[in-house]
């Protein structure tokens, strides 16, 4: 099933999730006008086909003392198949990475991480990043201030088929 074979109804449970996926089966019924046995069907059937990947807390970084925030790009020494697959094997190793994407341009990877303060950045560019004989280099940039930083996706330019 493709994006364009979603009705209506699909994209609004999909947003309502989204937003929300604490929500009851009755909730969601309720907000898209429907009764909550055909609701948990379609939900059953977006989770099986892929739609809905996963439904996850979002923690308060900031409380928990992991506000400080890098981005780093990263150039791999050569990045050839092996280097590609050592790196992103390392990469789904550290926790401090939360994301990775490979890029293009003259450097192969962006990292996002996050850490408790300088001094552990540090320690995870020095013990881990640099540590890697397949990176050659990395400019790391610190946020100084996050100004939009959402988890829902743009529902609003995906065209549902209208049944």
């Amino acid at each position: 099933m493709l994006a364009e074979d979603l009705d209506a109804i699909d994209a609004r449970i999909l947003d309502i999730l989204q937003q929300d996926a604490g929500l009851s089966v009755a909730e969601v019924a309720d907000r898209v006008g429907l009764s909550a046995s055909p609701c948990w069907r379609r939900i059953k059937r977006l989770e099986d086909q892929g739609f809905i990947r996963k439904r996850v807390t979002l923690l308060d970084a900031t409380k928990l003392g992991l506000d400080f925030e890098v981005y780093a790009i990263v150039k791999l020494s050569l990045p050839s198949t092996d280097n590609l697959i050592a790196f992103e094997a390392a990469v789904e190793h550290w926790p401090e990475v939360v994301q990775c994407a490979t890029i293009t341009g003259r450097e192969d990877y962006v990292l996002r991480i996050v850490t408790s303060d300088m001094h552990a950045f540090d320690k995870f560019l020095r013990e881990k990043l640099l540590a890697l004989a397949v990176v050659s280099d990395c400019e790391s940039h610190i946020v100084t201030r996050g100004v939009k930083n959402v988890t829902t996706l743009p529902l609003g330019i995906v065209t549902p088929h209208v049944a």
